[in-house]
C-alpha cells in the first residue's frame, strides 16, 4: 500500500540546469499533460511525485537530513580519510568541486519539486471539473501550495542571507508558475512575505477539508486497519495525513519560519496553537512521543511528528554509515563527543534519548555511539508493510518538539518558558528544574543538538542565531560567509 500511495512513477524527467530552466518545466508534449489530468488519478500521481522528489537522496533521503546538511554543522566523526569532500563541506570550501556540485544538484532538485507543484496548481485552476468531490479537490491544492511554500523556506534557509544583522543581501527567485518568462526575483523580506502567502492560502483550503478535523493522526495512520479504527474516507489518498503535508504541518512551517526571521512573537503565537490544539473530542491533537515510541525502537518519533515522509530506500540510502562492524565509512560520535557534549549537563542514565545511539563497543572494544534513527527491522521480523511504512521508514520533517523549544525560546516570560520547558524534559525522561534566564539559550540550543541529530536542523539553528563558535568547529570561528551558500553559476541573479 505505501508504494502505490507513496511512490507512483514520475511522470516527467526533469534536467538540472539554472533555476529558470528548472521552472521551464512541461510533460513531453502538451498532450501528456492534458491526458494526465483528465483523471483524478492524474493529479494524485502528479501530487505524488512531489513526494518523490522530496524522498530522494539529494533532498530529505540523505543529504539534507542525515549527512551533508549535518557536516556543515559540524556533527559526525569519521575516518577523515574516507570523508575528503565532506571535510570541505565542514571548512565551508563551497567553490570547490563537490561542495559546489552538491549545492548546484539540491538547488535544482528543491525548484523541479516546485516546478511539480506549479504544474498541478496550474491545472487544479485549469480543471476543477476534473476532481468532484470538493475535499479531495481542496486537499490536492492545500498541498501543491504547501509543498511550494515548504520548498521555497528551505531554498531561503540554506541560500538566503543571514536572517539577522545581514551585511550580504541575496535576492532569490519564487516560483509561482511553470513558463517561459524569466522568475523574478526577491528580498528576504518579499521572499518571506510570498512564502507567509502561500501558507495562509492552503492553510484556508485545508480548513474544513483535511481529514484531520474529522480523524486523529493515528486513526489515519491506521485508516486501513478496519478491525482495530472505524475511518471512513472517501478516497484512500486522504490517508496517511501525517505523511502529507497537512492542516498542522501548515502551521508548524508558519512557526519555524517566524523563527527563522526573528519574529518571536508570532513564531510563539502559531507553536503554542500546535501544541494547544485539541480535537472535536476535546483530546489533543498531538502529544510528546515520551517512552512509547522508544520502547517500541520506533527512534524517529513518528508519533509526535507533524510531518514526515515515508521512505522505503532509507536503508539503502544509509547504507553502511551507522553499521557496528563498518570501520571505514561508518559516522559515529566519540564517547567524549557523546558523554560530555552533546548531552552535557544530562545524566545519560535517564535520557529516553540515548537510546536512540547504539553504545555497544565495537570490535577493538571501543564505544563509538552510532545513530539508530533510521535503523530498520530484520528481514527475518516479517513486519507489516504498513508498520514499516509509518513507523520504521519515516523521516521527520517537523517534530513537535520543535514547536515546544520554539515556544521556549520565544516566550514573553521566563515562567511561561518553564510552563513548555518542564513538561517537554519530563517527557524525555528527565526530572528537571525550572530554567534560569542566563540558561534558557544555551539549553535551548543544547536541545536542538540532542532532538533533532541526524534530522539537518542544526546548521539553520546556528545560522539564525549567526553563531560564531560552533561546537566541535576548532580551527576558527564561522563567519556570514560560511552560513550563506552561493547560488549555482548556472544562475541568472540580481545580486
Amino acid at each position: 500500500m505505501k508504494k502505490v500511495l507513496l511512490y507512483i512513477t514520475l511522470f516527467a524527467t526533469l534536467s538540472l540546469a539554472s533555476c529558470n530552466d528548472w521552472l521551464d518545466v512541461k510533460p513531453e508534449t502538451q498532450t501528456d499533460e492534458k491526458e494526465m489530468f483528465e483523471s483524478v488519478s492524474g493529479f494524485k500521481n502528479a501530487l505524488t511525485a512531489c513526494y518523490i522528489k522530496l524522498n530522494s537522496k539529494n533532498l530529505y533521503g540523505l543529504r539534507l537530513t542525515i549527512t551533508d546538511i549535518e557536516y556543515m554543522a559540524q556533527h559526525w566523526s569519521y575516518a577523515k580519510s574516507n570523508y575528503r569532500d565532506e571535510e570541505e563541506l565542514k571548512d565551508f570550501k563551497y567553490e570547490n568541486d563537490y561542495p559546489k556540485t552538491l549545492m548546484s544538484t539540491i538547488y535544482g532538485e528543491m525548484y523541479n519539486t516546485i516546478a511539480q507543484a506549479n504544474i498541478i496548481l496550474q491545472n487544479v485552476l485549469d480543471h476543477k471539473e476534473v476532481i468532484t468531490n470538493e475535499d479531495m479537490r481542496a486537499i490536492v491544492e492545500a498541498e501543491a501550495l504547501t509543498i511550494r511554500a515548504f520548498c521555497h523556506m528551505e531554498i531561503l534557509r540554506l541560500f538566503g542571507q543571514m536572517p539577522q544583522n545581514a551585511t550580504q543581501q541575496v535576492s532569490l527567485p519564487y516560483a509561482k508558475t511553470v513558463s517561459t518568462v524569466i522568475i523574478p526575483y526577491y528580498s528576504f523580506n518579499d521572499f518571506t512575505n510570498l512564502i507567509l502567502a502561500d501558507l495562509d492560502a492552503a492553510e484556508t483550503l485545508f480548513k474544513d477539508h483535511d481529514p484531520l478535523f474529522s480523524y486523529s493522526f493515528q486513526e489515519l495512520d491506521n485508516f486501513f486497519d478496519t478491525k482495530n479504527y472505524n475511518v471512513e474516507l472517501a478516497d484512500e489518498f486522504m490517508g496517511f495525513r501525517r505523511f502529507r503535508f497537512n492542516y498542522y504541518a501548515v502551521k508548524a512551517i508558519r512557526a519555524r519560519l517566524y523563527m527563522y526571521v526573528g519574529k518571536k512573537t508570532e513564531a510563539y503565537t502559531a507553536a503554542k496553537e500546535i501544541i494547544d490544539a485539541v480535537d472535536k473530542n476535546g483530546k489533543k491533537v498531538l502529544e510528546l512521543a515520551g517512552a512509547g515510541d522508544i520502547n517500541n525502537s520506533n527512534f524517529a518519533l513518528p508519533s509526535e511528528c507533524i510531518l514526515a515522509l515515508s521512505n522505503y530506500e532509507i536503508e539503502d540510502n544509509i547504507g553502511e554509515l551507522f553499521k557496528s562492524d563498518n570501520t571505514s565509512t561508518k559516522l559515529y560520535l566519540t564517547e567524549n563527543q557523546f558523554n560530555n557534549d552533546l548531552f552535557a549537563g544530562q545524566s545519560t542514565a535517564v535520557n529516553n534519548r540515548v537510546q536512540v545511539w547504539d553504545r555497544t563497543p565495537d570490535n577493538q572494544g571501543a564505544i563509538k555511539p552510532l545513530l539508530k534513527k533510521y535503523n530498520q527491522p530484520s528481514s527475518t521480523t516479517n513486519t507489516d508493510m504498513e508498520v514499516l511504512a509509518t513507523r520504521k521508514q519515516v523521516v521527520p520533517l517537523i517534530r513537535l518538539s520543535e514547536m515546544y523549544l520554539i515556544a521556549i525560546e520565544a516566550a514573553p516570560t521566563l515562567n511561561e518558558a518553564n510552563a513548555f520547558y518542564i513538561p517537554y524534559m519530563k517527557a524525555r525522561n528527565v526530572d528537571a528544574s525550572p530554567l534560569q534566564q542566563e540558561q534558557l539559550m544555551t539549553e535551548v540550543i543544547r536541545e536542538y543538538r540532542r532532538e533533532f541529530f541526524g534530522e539537518g536542523q542544526m546548521f539553520y539553528t546556528y545560522k539564525r542565531l549567526g553563531t560564531k563558535n560552533m561546537l566541535w568547529k576548532t580551527d576558527r570561528e564561522v563567519s556570514e560567509q560560511d552560513y550563506v551558500v552561493p547560488l549555482p553559476s548556472t544562475e541568472l541573479t540580481a545580486n
